[in-house]
């Protein structure tokens, strides 16, 4: 797949980084990765205006990209038993008991999951975090003690919360003693060898080939010079600079989580980075910008936005945005494909331009939604029910479908063998009788949603049979539903174009391991 991969990214990268596009900042580096390695790369500009030319070492602001780092760290400390994600934050922050919803003080229901998740109930930030990211905590405090004014009940929905998550910085503190910045430093950057990413530009050696941040009130006709923000109290939430190279590996760290053969990783494990790519809080309207694309949902996770598309199935998702900066970097676990997207303009729009790379990346490849192993009970099953229907058992043995597989008790109660036969009879009409010399059971194998349940095709004279079989997970898994229905040559209901038998969950077959 790699060889085909980089060509359909190369491809990608040339097709959409235009002059139209390129002209917004003065400088960006886009770079399509595989499983935490570079495969096609593409940079412009000059990152300082001072003629040198940018690189995919040149190191940009990633902004809030930061606060997949900062979640990071947090479940680390939980997972060492010093932090409690469900505590009240107000037992690591007391100040924040003063936090009102309508005029009487919730701060004490607040948790770390919910400041995570933006699910606090505090009112999206972001023009004020950004002009406040270098506050310090002296300021923070005492907005604290003031108490914060809530926008909804805690744990209820989504709002992006700067300060909430900033808050989450101060937890991390007082159980450390420690600066969060030298949490996420100790427990992540080092032990990871992310050695191009810091958390202020002071930390980078003199003649470091550091991106200014430039700004454009014209569209890109011409840019001002914007200093940094500083980093402060709220620096936790968006302080971190970095390269292409770097986020590649922070990537692949967090996407290969979901991979059968995942390392745990001496840094947090498998178990707690796959915690932060699940949807905790819904995000409505879906954050959803192509034009062919269709979102099933989309929520925050924690510390990162998890999308649910449609054809492609789980996408990881940030943002960065600072005055002067543009970032986002996305990845499909499924495939282990990445995308990263960084420039040194707020107008640049780098999620826009990552978006549109992955999903032309994923295209090109026909990258699979998902990969599924079967469990052995679930292919034993469809095997059989197969065989059933080929042969034409199914049609001629009226006690066939008691013995098509184990069954639980309710499969013909819901349907009758005698209803099932009949309902098969005209399938068959329609499509007429299954081939005898159909293609191996595992190439039919068209959807796996997940290891309880299939779908698969015969193909017939005319048409195919579009088969479904779930069971439930006992100690000893059985069949709890079982469908078969007619469908056209392609693969859809004749008399419905839209009902689409197939979608792209890769199936890995336990006898094929």
């Amino acid at each position: 797949m790699t060889d085909d991969l980089i060509v359909h990214a190369e491809a990608a990268l040339a097709r959409r980084l235009d002059p139209d596009v390129l002209r917004r900042a003065p400088a960006s580096v886009s770079a399509v990765t595989h499983r935490g390695r570079i495969i096609a790369v593409a940079s412009h500009g000059e990152p300082r205006r001072d003629g040198a030319t940018t690189t995919p070492g040149t190191v940009f602001r990633i902004a809030s990209m930061s606060k997949s780092f900062l979640a990071a760290t947090t479940l680390a400390l939980r997972d060492e038993g010093v932090l409690d994600l469900h505590a009240r934050v107000a037992s690591y922050v007391p100040e924040l008991a003063a936090a009102r919803l309508a005029g009487k003080p919730v701060g004490d229901r607040i948790t770390l999951a919910a400041l995570l998740s933006n699910s606090a109930g505090l009112a999206e930030d972001n023009p004020w975090g950004d002009e406040h990211l270098g506050e310090s905590r002296a300021f923070i405090t005492d907005i604290l003690r003031d108490g914060l004014t809530l926008s909804a009940p805690p744990g209820t929905e989504y709002q992006y919360s700067n300060l909430g998550q900033s808050l989450v910085g101060r937890a991390i503190e007082a159980v450390t003693g420690a600066s969060v910045e030298d949490a996420v430093r100790d427990r992540l950057l080092a032990p990871l060898g992310l050695s191009d990413t810091n958390s202020s530009a002071e930390l980078y050696p003199e003649g470091a080939d550091l991106a200014h941040g430039f700004r454009t009130f014209d569209d890109g006709g011409s840019f001002t010079l914007e200093p940094y923000v500083g980093t402060g109290a709220l620096g936790c939430i968006g302080s971190l600079f970095g390269t292409v190279r770097d986020i590649a590996v922070w990537m692949h760290f967090l996407g290969s989580a979901f991979d059968a053969d995942h390392q745990e990783g001496a840094a947090l494990s498998a178990s707690s980075r796959r915690e932060m790519q699940v949807a905790r809080t819904l995000i409505a309207p879906a954050p959803c910008r192509g034009a062919d694309r269709i979102l099933d949902g989309a929520g925050y996770g924690y510390g990162l936005i998890v999308e649910h598309d449609r054809r492609f199935g789980r996408i990881v998702q940030h943002t960065g945005g600072l005055p002067g900066f543009s970032s986002h970097m996305r990845w499909h676990p499924a495939s282990g494909v990445g995308v990263v997207v960084l420039g040194n303009s707020d107008a640049f729009g780098a999620a826009r331009i990552a978006e549109a790379l992955l999903d032309d990346t994923l295209i090109g490849v026909d990258a699979p939604a998902a990969i599924v192993e079967p469990w052995p009970e679930t292919i034993a099953a469809a095997q059989h029910i197969d065989e059933l229907l080929r042969t034409g058992r199914a049609m001629n043995d009226p006690d066939a479908w008691a013995r098509a597989a184990p069954l639980a008790r309710n499969v013909l109660r819901d349907v009758p063998a005698a209803v099932r036969t009949r309902q098969l009879g005209i399938a068959v009409a329609e499509v007429g009788d299954p081939k005898a010399d159909a293609p191996p059971f595992a190439s039919r194998v068209v959807r796996a949603p997940d290891p309880s349940a299939l779908r698969w095709t015969v193909p017939c004279a005319s048409g195919t049979l579009v088969c479904d079989v779930r069971l439930v997970g006992l100690s000893v898994p059985i069949v709890q539903s079982l469908d078969v229905r007619a469908a056209g040559p392609d693969g859809r209901k004749p008399k419905d174009e839209a009902a689409e038998v197939t979608d792209h969950y890769r199936v890995a077959f336990v006898h094929e391991r």
